[in-house]
């Protein structure tokens, strides 16, 4: 007898079984698994999630891979490596929106959160911007320079056009290190002091620069380098 469209629906969420409600028990290999189901027959997503993340190291190199060419990625197919892309992005743009909310910047952890999603795995180096006002509100977050493996020409004058446009009472910087090490470099602390009379010449505060790697973000005012 053949299913009706409810049987067939059900049958269809049976198959997906996501704890909607607790998405967070799901492992890494789980949560891939029902990823995987928009593009893999549900019988064949579990081994194929499983076999990816002991290819590609996790959940993290799977998201570096998807980003490289198809010639240097083997096993991970265009479709699901154009869903992972998907999937960051949309975590990336929900964090950059809840930022620029009107929400006040009195937690480094939401900063830190915010930046290591965006820049962290990064395959060039970028330097970005949070421009806030007086209650340390964010304004706007920008990438304004990009640039190799190993540097971006940062200048100063850019950062502090910018914050002027914006009416930015105080402004947060921050780069990755396509290298993983998060130690700030001897440029990094010139480009900060110089960042930094820059903007006090226009009454703008730096309240920090953070330097992205493999680990937890570096904070340099947590350093003394401010």
């Amino acid at each position: 007898m053949p299913k009706t469209k409810q049987q067939m629906t059900c049958a269809n969420s049976d198959q997906l079984q996501v704890p909607l409600h607790q998405p967070r028990s799901l492992s890494d290999a789980e949560l891939l698994t029902q990823l995987l189901h928009t593009s893999i027959p549900a019988n064949q997503s579990a081994l194929h999630a499983e076999s990816l993340l002991e290819s590609f190291g996790g959940l993290r190199g799977l998201l570096i891979a998807s980003r490289l060419p198809a010639n240097e990625r083997e096993g991970l197919s265009d479709r699901v490596a154009m869903q992972l892309q998907l999937a960051h992005e949309l975590v990336s743009r929900q964090l950059k929106q809840s930022l620029q909310r009107g929400v006040s910047l009195t937690s480094p952890a939401m900063t830190m959160e915010y930046l290591q999603t965006v820049l962290r795995d990064r395959r060039r180096e970028i330097f970005t911007c949070l421009f806030l006002d007086t209650r340390h509100r964010v304004l706007a977050a920008e990438d304004l320079f990009q640039g190799s493996i190993d540097g971006a020409c940062v200048y100063p004058r850019v950062v502090a056009e910018r914050a002027l446009r914006l009416s930015a009472a105080a402004v947060i910087v921050a780069h990755n290190h396509p290298s993983g090490i998060s130690e700030p470099s001897l440029a990094d602390q010139a480009i900060t002091r110089r960042l930094k009379d820059a903007l006090l010449l226009l009454e703008i505060r730096l309240l920090d620069h953070f330097v992205v790697g493999d680990g937890p973000p570096v904070s340099m005012a947590s350093r003394g380098m401010l």
